[in-house]
């Protein structure tokens, strides 16, 4: 219905005004129906995870189920982007006008680059940024260079990068969830991970990768607070250096911290937080050195926001038509999963408020809700990044690091009907993926 409401509205008040510029509201895309080389693996590969998926993952060894998630991710995302060919879906995703690869040559001298960089950020000054690179810090500009730095150029590679590395978030996912709720239920959100619609957009965006980088610093520091790691100060350290790579990677990856929370909170100790913020600052400290000041070039960002689509776009329409995109994104199963985690949650806060005693409810419920908690956090902060205005459309993109915490919900769907929610939520992928042209 919120889907629905979306695009009837949508349509509505773009062709009236035109202000929500997107041509297939709420996504931003267009009508074009296609098949690609991607359409027969696309199908091959759902039909199987579908069909086989659920109970391969509960029989795998651990590391074998691992290894099957990120392979079945990777080789699902290449699939969808292969559907729009090699050349438009993937060779050429990164190499629009918009896009980081266009400004390469630019970073010649990084340091310089690095000092002039909010220079270039607001719409009028000379030489300004391509939207994407003026949008994100320029540790995401960066990665790209210096993988053209290493022999790695040119908008072929900039994919299999952001493919290959993002895929791997499925597997900081399932790690997570194994050390804070139990490894069954790990199990029961592989299938979904695996299949997750978001790969319409992650194959191929940048997005994907920052999801990546964000995941495993929720990963390490899980790791670390529940001591399931041989050196837990390491891995918290680790787990603070990505976090300060995340939050160069995209200004509103910030709002991961809630998420990080959520992690201390059911872990239920503080011992990783100073490890961890010292891991945090080498980051923020090295580019602060090299000249580049995060606040000042947000500040300038949110100016050049306004400058361009974010200041038509209306406010009334995106702050719940972007829920829409987030739950084709997400797909129908994480829904039902979030309906789900809701009394689970409520369970949660009861549980946390009394301390570090014995618990009160048995082993099954008590893994229940703690991952509903963890879903919690990424919902939290799903909605501040609504509600901020700074994400009015795109964020069946953008939201991706987010939304990939919905995902494991899906493992509080009944066992039985894991096979039905696996096809609710990847037949409206593989429809939008045919029939419209995302753009991304």
């Amino acid at each position: 219905m919120l889907v629905a409401a979306a695009i009837l509205i949508g349509r509505y008040v773009q062709n009236r005004t035109g202000t929500l510029q997107v041509q297939w509201p709420p996504l931003l895309a267009s009508w074009d129906p296609h098949l690609g080389p991607g359409t027969p693996a696309a199908l091959t590969l759902a039909v199987l995870v579908i069909a086989y998926g659920p109970p391969l993952a509960a029989r795998l060894p651990w590391r074998g189920l691992l290894a099957a998630a990120w392979a079945g991710s990777s080789a699902w995302v290449f699939s969808m982007a292969l559907i729009d060919g090699w050349y438009r879906g993937v060779e050429r995703r990164l190499t629009t006008k918009h896009e980081y690869l266009r400004v390469i040559d630019r970073f010649e001298d990084i340091p310089a680059t690095l000092r002039d960089f909010a220079d270039h950020i607001v719409i009028g000054e000379p030489g300004n940024w391509p939207a994407h690179v003026a949008g994100h810090p320029p540790g995401a500009t960066l990665t790209f260079v210096w993988l053209d730095r290493i022999g790695l150029g040119g908008g072929a590679w900039a994919a299999v990068w952001c493919v290959v590395v993002g895929s791997s978030a499925v597997l900081a996912a399932l790690i997570t969830v194994r050390v804070l709720a139990d490894e069954r239920l790990a199990r029961r959100a592989a299938p979904f991970l695996v299949l997750a619609p978001a790969a319409v957009w992650a194959g191929v965006s940048a997005d994907g990768y920052f999801a990546a980088v964000a995941a495993w610093s929720v990963a390490l520091l899980a790791l670390a607070a529940t001591r399931r790691v041989r050196f837990p100060v390491a891995a918290a350290v680790g787990g603070g250096l990505l976090f300060g790579w995340t939050c160069y990677l995209s200004y509103g990856l910030g709002l991961m911290a809630a998420v990080l929370l959520a992690v201390l909170l059911l872990a239920r100790t503080a011992r990783p937080v100073v490890p961890f913020l010292l891991g945090a600052l080498v980051v923020p400290v090295a580019f602060t050195l090299a000249g580049f000041n995060w606040w000042t070039a947000y500040h300038l960002l949110v100016e050049r926001y306004y400058q361009g689509a974010g200041g038509v776009r209306p406010y009334a329409y995106w702050v719940w038509a972007n829920l829409a995109c987030a739950v084709l994104a997400a797909g129908l199963a994480a829904v039902a999963g979030l309906r789900r985690s809701a009394p689970y949650a409520f369970g949660a806060v009861r549980e946390l408020r009394t301390g570090s005693g014995a618990p009160r409810t048995d082993g099954t419920v008590a893994s229940a809700q703690r991952l509903a908690v963890l879903v919690v956090g990424a919902l939290v902060a799903l909605l501040a990044a609504d509600l901020s205005g700074m994400s009015k459309a795109e964020t069946e993109r953008i939201w991706q690091p987010f939304l990939l915490w919905l995902l494991p919900a899906t493992a509080l769907l009944p066992a039985r009907t894991a096979r039905y929610w696996l096809a609710a939520s990847v037949i409206p992928a593989l429809l939008i993926n045919h029939l419209l042209w995302t753009g991304w």
